[in-house]
């Protein structure tokens, strides 16, 4: 049993459950549960508001995780990190800003391995205001095609928008080349890190991203609280995106005023007990290491996909540098129905597109299944699920 088991309620509850999916939500660790209990119980109160001492309790809480988020991610400013519902809204929101500074004679570059929430925001401003949207391949190796890129990439590319790692094929993307590539235009890079962020250890600044995106659902945080990193001076030039309280430092019928970053993009009541809830996962992630971490993921992504290899008719769409999700399917067989038997077997995987639709048309299959690894997964959860795979195979032949 994995030492990090025993760290996370949800098990003690359900010892025979072998959870395969943490690439959808990870489980929540003690810590975590725990803080955010706490705050409601001691100290919750709404934030920057009053001149109470749970106000400004709470207040210190929330703006003391901004600081830590913003050291996790190498960020050079706490003023670079924005609190938002997660992934997806925090790319919406970038599409919505920055889509009022584009126009038709703009191009933004978005890879064909994108997760729906990071190519449908770009193609609404395809629709929306005529921007063209060019789309990067993936090599039959599974990787991205770069020199692609180096050759279509040019002044009018405003954008490129590329997944850390992959949702499906578990692969990493080469951030640096990417990078590179695009600032040699004067393009700006946005990292989607929803997958990355968990298993391996993120430095925006050394990587000089301009965008990053990541949920706390998918750390081991809660659900309902994500992050938009994004270099202080883009950033500062970006019409705000919703319109409310707190984000305003004058308002009156003829003028409004609004606050600098990263408060003018916080309109409203924000998620408090949930950025609590995202600080204790941080500590909690950081206590072990990330560097742990990823050793310990990619040991167990390796001997996960050889124990698959060696059942007959499976076909891998990961690679030997996939981390921690693998996807396969096989011959002639219904994902579907083999998710369905799995769970009844109380084996937790993903079957389906995992909203990476045009992915799975490019490797020409229709759905998938994924198993993606979390901490509390070892080797006996990968034997676990084997064994009923195998049995469920041979009642499906």
């Amino acid at each position: 049993m994995s030492d990090f088991r025993k760290f996370f309620p949800i098990f003690k509850q359900n010892p025979n459950i072998v959870y395969l999916d943490s690439g959808a939500s990870a489980q929540k660790p003690d810590c975590v549960i725990k803080a955010m209990s706490e705050f409601y119980e001691n100290t919750y109160s709404n934030i920057h508001r009053g001149l109470y001492a749970f106000s400004e309790k709470s207040s210190q809480i929330y703006d003391d995780v901004r600081e830590k988020v913003a050291k996790f991610i190498g960020a050079k400013d706490s003023l670079e990190i924005i609190f938002t519902k997660g992934t997806t809204d925090s790319i919406n929101l970038l599409a919505s800003s920055i889509g009022r500074l584009l126009n038709k004679y703009d191009e933004i570059i978005v890879s064909e391995v994108e997760h729906h929430s990071n190519l449908l925001p770009w193609k609404n401003l395809e629709e929306v205001i005529g921007v063209k949207v060019k789309y990067l391949p993936v090599l039959d190796n599974k990787e991205l095609d770069y020199d692609w890129l180096y050759k279509n990439i040019s002044g009018k590319t405003k954008l490129v928008c590329v997944t850390g790692q992959s949702n499906v094929l578990g692969v990493k993307t080469d951030i640096k080349k990417i990078v590179e590539i695009a600032h040699n235009v004067g393009a700006k890079v946005l990292v989607d890190g929803a997958q990355l962020t968990v298993h391996s250890k993120v430095d925006v600044s050394d990587f000089d991203i301009d965008f990053y995106a990541f949920s706390g659902h998918k750390i081991y945080g809660p659900t309902g609280i994500g992050i938009l990193y994004g270099k202080k001076d883009l950033l500062n030039k970006l019409p705000p995106y919703q319109f409310g309280g707190d984000m305003v430092e004058s308002v009156s019928l003829d003028k409004v005023i609004f606050k600098s970053v990263p408060l003018r993009f916080e309109a409203g009541t924000p998620p408090i007990a949930e950025v609590v809830g995202l600080g204790s996962a941080i500590d909690f992630l950081q206590n072990i290491g990330m560097e742990k971490i990823e050793e310990k993921s990619l040991n167990l992504t390796r001997y996960l996909q050889s124990e698959l290899l060696k059942i007959e008719g499976v076909k891998l769409l990961s690679h030997n540098n996939s981390n921690s999700i693998v996807s396969f399917v096989i011959d002639e067989i219904s994902p579907f129905d083999i998710g369905l038997l799995l769970g009844q077997k109380g084996v937790c995987v993903r079957v389906g597109k995992h909203c990476a639709e045009p992915l799975h048309q490019r490797f020409g299959v229709d759905s998938s299944i994924r198993v993606s690894l979390g901490l509390y997964n070892d080797e006996s959860d990968v034997d676990k699920f084997i064994d009923a795979l195998k049995k469920i195979l041979s009642m499906l032949r």
